[in-house]
């Protein structure tokens, strides 16, 4: 595994909520061919060479996510870090450098967090999807941050865990990934599935200072404050007020069924919102299709006019060239 250099620093200590969401269900096949790259279950193997990625969803221009190795970061590679403050424990992140990286160019970076453990799906961030099907592998650097289990040892993999922990693991290493690898602090954006979509909000805009990070959100299947769920500050209001510390910023928001109705349509000040309906269940022909559910982050990995959308509205929260 490789490790961020650094200064001495101590690890954040803070409170842990609790409570239970979705994940992605994926197909048995695929089930199977994670197993080898889930850090939780078994070793990792030291290069990517070693691992056979998992198999594309029906279709030859499918997306497939890089498995995650031990191996030094490279162009193409999604790679096991983990921060100074953190060795010896088991928390983690991964880093992807674009296909197209060069030492010494800055590039656009794509922050993730992942879904809840849930049947098929382990809550684990190296199975993470979302990013990757955004960028396609190309152009952005793409980090997927953990949720800090209480106790500072190992990553959650249900909820938020240690909660200020996993934002403070944000505010400090996201800048310090970005000098080191050539990240632009001012082209970030957070997305998230399920558990993650909320979390872009209750993580990404639970102070002033972590909310200055973003470029802009991107959601996929709920959205902080639509409703109200079993953890501290999960109610509308709250959800509100931490919306406001955008200030305007671009928000995009995909769901099977967008939290736009009777919630957002009516607080539209708060942020540039653009909304995206997925039909999930048409994209991967659910049932019958390798999918098993629709709610998946694996739908950016299939060409689509809503993946189209999605990223040129990624291009212009950024101001990138074309995907």
């Amino acid at each position: 595994m490789t490790e961020i250099k650094t200064q001495n620093q101590t690890a954040p200590q803070s409170g842990c909520p609790q409570g239970t969401t979705c994940s992605v269900i994926m197909h048995s096949v695929f089930t199977l061919s994670v197993i080898f790259t889930t850090f939780v279950s078994t070793a990792l193997p030291t290069s990517a060479e070693e691992v056979k990625p998992p198999p594309a969803y029906g279709l030859p221009t499918d997306l497939v996510t890089p498995p995650m190795t031990n191996d030094a970061p490279a162009p193409g590679k999604r790679i096991r870090q983990v921060a100074p403050e953190y060795k010896g424990t088991e928390v983690y992140h991964t880093l992807y450098l674009p296909t197209n990286w060069k030492k010494g160019k800055r590039y656009p970076v794509i922050v993730e967090y992942t879904g809840n453990k849930w049947k098929h799906g382990p809550g684990t961030i190296d199975v993470a999807n979302l990013g990757y099907g955004m960028s396609g592998g190309n152009d952005f650097i793409w980090i997927t941050m953990p949720y800090i289990e209480k106790g500072r040892k190992k990553n959650a993999v249900t909820w938020w865990g240690d909660r200020q922990a996993t934002i403070d693991y944000c505010k400090l290493n996201l800048p310090r990934i970005c000098k080191q690898w050539g990240g632009d602090p001012k082209r970030v954006v957070v997305c998230g599935f399920s558990r993650g979509a909320i979390g872009t909000s209750y993580l990404g805009l639970a102070d002033d200072e972590i909310a200055s990070l973003w470029a802009g959100l991107f959601t996929f299947d709920h959205f902080d404050g639509h409703r109200q769920w079993g953890y501290p500050e999960s109610d509308r209001p709250s959800a509100l007020k931490r919306l406001a510390r955008l200030k305007g910023r671009p928000v995009l928001v995909c769901a099977q069924n967008p939290e736009k109705e009777g919630y957002l349509e009516n607080h539209l000040n708060l942020a540039d919102f653009t909304f995206i309906k997925v039909p999930t269940g048409k994209i991967f022909k659910i049932p019958g299709g390798a999918m098993q559910s629709p709610h998946t982050d694996m739908w950016m990995h299939r060409d689509s006019p809503q993946r189209r959308q999605a990223r040129a509205w990624l291009r212009d929260a950024l101001k990138e060239p074309k995907l």
